[in-house]
């Protein structure tokens, strides 16, 4: 099946059942990236997997069982079967030679949904630090697709709560990265609350632990990054309004800037509605 322009140009369909046939088959086959969040939604993995994991060397026993787990779901989601297929994938291979060949071959794939894989598939091994998890992620960090940026950070959501001070000092060198997708997962990876993922609770009553991440960003050029930054103060204000209203107070003494102006309504918004 051939690409055409028209489809490596699309805008996307803002409705799963607007999406064009001929689209839909490309991004099951695994020849191209999802455009929008409606098409990164609308991918069969089932379908997927079949088509691009024979070619990476997948048995047919693995794919045939995630396959079944993804068919078997209660209550099927991209996110989900992301989760599934990333998981099965670890299970099988993490005792394998063929271990480091295949996270390089879902790392470095055309799909988006097939790098998706690659981050639960690193992500769950025990036998990596979390030093080096953040390392072999870091192209999955800094991916230019969406979808691949927001999974990682959730594939890595554990790990980070569970070592909290070592990643807080680690992601505090990073927030100085010249990438703003680098910058930006530092805090929306260690948002209190967050999005669709569990809380970390320490950061939910001492945010101050997270300071030499925030101080870092409070006036970053990036409107990416000035929105995590805002995100993630108005997380903590839910239970530290005090700590919010004292920081946002100082940053716009020590820095009246546009971006920090901009960081501080955004981390301001639930207290001022009270």
């Amino acid at each position: 099946m051939n690409i055409t322009s028209d489809v490596l140009n699309r805008k996307g369909a803002t409705k799963i059942e607007n999406i064009p046939t001929e689209v839909l088959q490309l991004l099951n086959l695994g020849r191209i990236e999802t455009v929008n969040l409606t098409e990164w939604l609308a991918v069969n993995h089932a379908v997927l997997v079949t088509s691009v994991f024979p070619e990476m060397s997948v048995s047919e026993e693995v794919i045939n069982k995630i396959v079944l787990e993804l068919k078997q779901q209660k209550k099927a989601s991209a996110m989900n079967s992301v989760k599934i297929v990333g998981g099965i994938l670890y299970k099988e291979y993490v005792n394998s030679d063929a271990y480091e060949k295949l996270f390089q071959k879902l790392n470095s794939h055309i799909s988006d949904s097939v790098r998706c894989y690659a981050t639960y598939f690193l992500a769950l091994n025990k036998n990596i630090s979390v030093e080096d998890k953040f390392l072999n992620l870091k192209s999955l960090i800094s991916d230019a697709h969406f979808g691949v940026r927001e999974v990682v950070w959730m594939a890595l959501r554990k790990d980070i709560s569970e070592n909290l001070d070592f990643s807080l000092k680690f992601l505090s060198n990073w927030a100085e990265s010249e990438n703003e997708n680098v910058r930006r997962f530092c805090t929306e990876s260690t948002r209190p609350r967050g999005v669709w993922c569990s809380h970390i609770d320490q950061l939910k009553e001492k945010p101050e632990l997270a300071l030499p991440i925030l101080e870092k960003l409070k006036s970053d050029s990036s409107k990416y990054v000035q929105d995590s930054v805002g995100n993630w103060l108005n997380d903590a204000s839910k239970t530290r309004p005090d700590f919010v209203t004292q920081l946002c107070e100082r940053w716009k003494k020590e820095s009246p800037t546009k971006s920090t102006q901009y960081i501080v309504k955004k981390a301001l918004r639930t207290i001022l509605k009270k």
